[in-house]
């Protein structure tokens, strides 16, 4: 890559970029700072800045590091828009929020998840009340994270999970590891025993920017699941009819098996109406492809087990991260250029929606 292109190198590379796109742009920005460090012992922080009149009635708003890795995919989007002086497009009563690295450990430690472990998007549930229970991750959780990782550890864990899905079915297995677990803190797609520091954050943002809005479009940018480049457009069934306005027929939801991804609980697009009762929201999850599946859930494992049982600055480790990074982020030119140009349509489809 070269140096002026809108991906970075890594999160701080990531941060930098960001802030020096949005002061170019005019662009105010707050930083809220996490309580941990990254890797190199520098400072991390989920970075908000803000577009147009405080008081606009109409915003969209850009979320991106939601998982953490998943960030150079979203941050380069939000980095491309306020390069590409976009912001001129607005008009008088549309505003944009961008949120960059919601979730800036996992950004900077190559982890989808937060220190907490937590998946951010599972984590957005009632603690008061019981916790949602997952019998069929239970019946496989020591398959998916294995005390070992070595190749007879592995083999045997996949004959496991292989046996599970012959026996029940793909679509089943994949609903059991990805919709949301709380019994097993070290494992995969935890949705943690309380909100998380990034929950925290992103609801205190969200009140501070947002209670004035009538109207809300938000984009939050993932990458991992799908045919490679594209962009799949999700949103949940509440929104469907909205989002298939605004974007398109194409918009598919994983409540109803239209969906790459599996039914979800916990996730934060749904639990934004919420936040935000006064407005009018139309949530979109933007899922830009990678790898094959199993490529994903098994670098996901490898990084789970490593964080629970490896070493962090063993070759091993180092290897895994590798894999991680990969399974999230392909460096590619074609892949790049794919997620600029879609992101670039689905930003400007929902400002003209705004508009009207």
């Amino acid at each position: 890559m070269t140096s002026d292109t809108a991906f970075a190198r890594d999160y701080p590379d990531a941060r930098r970029k960001f802030l020096t796109a949005a002061a170019a742009a005019g662009a105010p920005c707050e930083a809220v700072l996490h309580p941990e460090k990254g890797p190199d012992g520098g400072a991390l922080a989920v970075d908000a800045a803000w577009l147009g009149r405080r008081d606009a009635p109409h915003v969209l708003v850009l979320l991106s590091g939601t998982h953490g890795v998943e960030g150079f995919c979203g941050s380069a989007a939000q980095i491309d828009w306020l390069r590409r002086g976009e912001s001129d497009r607005l008009g008088n009563d549309v505003a944009v929020l961008l949120i960059h690295a919601v979730n800036p450990w996992g950004f900077a430690w190559l982890r989808r998840t937060t220190h907490e472990n937590i998946d951010l998007n599972r984590n957005w549930v009632d603690f008061a009340a019981p916790l949602p229970a997952n019998p069929e991750y239970d019946a496989l959780a020591d398959a998916l994270l294995p005390s070992a990782w070595s190749d007879e550890a592995r083999q045997q864990s996949a004959a496991r999970l292989f046996a599970f899905a012959q026996e029940r079915g793909f679509d089943t297995l994949q609903h059991a590891i990805t919709r949301g677990q709380h019994s097993h803190p070290s494992g995969i797609f935890y949705g943690g025993a309380a909100p998380s520091w990034s929950r925290v954050t992103q609801s205190r943002l969200f009140s501070s920017y947002l209670g004035q809005a009538k109207r809300i479009v938000i984009i939050d940018y993932h990458s991992g699941l799908g045919p490679a480049g594209y962009a799949e457009p999700i949103s949940g069934t509440a929104a469907l009819g909205d989002a298939v306005r605004i974007f398109g027929g194409h918009v598919t939801s994983s409540d109803d098996g239209s969906s790459v991804s599996a039914p979800i609980v916990g996730d934060g697009l749904s639990a934004a109406a919420g936040l935000l009762p006064q407005a009018h929201i139309v949530p979109l999850a933007l899922e830009f492809g990678t790898l094959p599946g199993t490529q994903v859930l098994d670098a996901l494992r490898a990084d789970a087990w490593l964080h629970a049982h490896g070493e962090l600055g063993s070759d091993q480790a180092k290897a895994i991260k590798r894999q991680v990074r990969d399974a999230f982020y392909i460096d590619d030119d074609l892949w790049r250029g794919m997620v600029l140009g879609q992101s670039l349509q689905y930003t400007r489809m929902a400002i003209a929606a705004l508009q009207r």
